[in-house]
């Protein structure tokens, strides 16, 4: 059975300060606060369960990687934080555990380096793992983008799906990258169509939500969560709202 799905507030980090990336290019950031905690327990105040967090330091530079503030993060908001961003070896999976993320949020790892990433889910339990799959649809097909999008794999998001389900993958984040950070509402059309054809995963939708509307709009979807980030950072609605749309949509 599905958990029930939630709202997942998410932050960036560079360097310590919450920002939002456009589109994926660090040279169109917006920095939008110097204390991540304060951010988050702002959002746990308001009933979110699970956050989401990414170190964009650590996905640029894997030597300046945001481990020990993402452990004091935690440890401050004694919350559920899933952690990503350029997550490229066992070692990085064990620190974030060792801090106490809940879950690792692997990307392009997964799609280039498939049979050492399905390691790491036997090492640690497939329950620790959030595929972050972003896609560009293509003439229909859902291509996989890697490397902070700028390369596309000849593997479709259904093939990898596929090919994790052997080894007991739980938990997707599927973003449509020509929705991200752009406000203007998700596909809801594609989470529609891959939480039906994979009932047994846990999908989570991210890119694009910009109003309540949008949130709304994802409910008959299946999907199990609706990351929300530069809405709530811009003051379009707040967690309780979010919360309250989602469970009365």
């Amino acid at each position: 059975m599905k958990k029930t799905s939630q709202i997942i507030p998410a932050l960036d980090l560079i360097d310590g300060k919450v920002v939002r990336l456009y589109q994926g290019d660090y040279a169109q950031q917006t920095q939008y606060s110097d204390n991540p905690i304060a951010q988050f327990q702002h959002y746990l105040s308001q009933g979110a369960k699970q956050l989401h967090l990414v170190d964009l330091t650590g996905a640029k530079d894997p030597s300046q990687r945001q481990t020990k503030l993402i452990g004091e993060i935690i440890a401050a908001t004694q919350a559920n934080i899933q952690v990503g961003g350029g997550i490229r070896t066992e070692q990085d999976v064990a620190d974030l555990l060792s801090v106490g993320a809940n879950r690792v949020v692997i990307g392009s790892t997964a799609v280039k380096q498939p049979e050492m990433v399905k390691q790491w889910f036997a090492n640690y339990g497939a329950e620790k793992f959030v595929l972050a799959l972003d896609i560009h649809i293509v003439n229909g097909e859902k291509r996989i983008a890697i490397h902070g999008w700028q390369e596309t794999s000849p593997l479709t998001l259904e093939q990898v799906i596929n090919d994790f389900r052997q080894v007991g993958l739980q938990h997707v984040l599927c973003t449509d990258i020509s929705r991200d950070g752009t406000l203007q509402g998700s596909n809801v059309a594609l989470y529609q169509e891959i939480c039906t054809a994979f009932p047994q995963i846990e999908f989570q939708s991210s890119g694009g939500i910009g109003s309540l509307a949008d949130i709304a709009a994802l409910k008959n979807t299946g999907v199990a969560g609706v990351i929300v980030g530069r809405a709530l950072l811009e003051g379009k609605f707040d967690v309780a709202e979010a919360i309250q749309c989602w469970q009365n949509a």
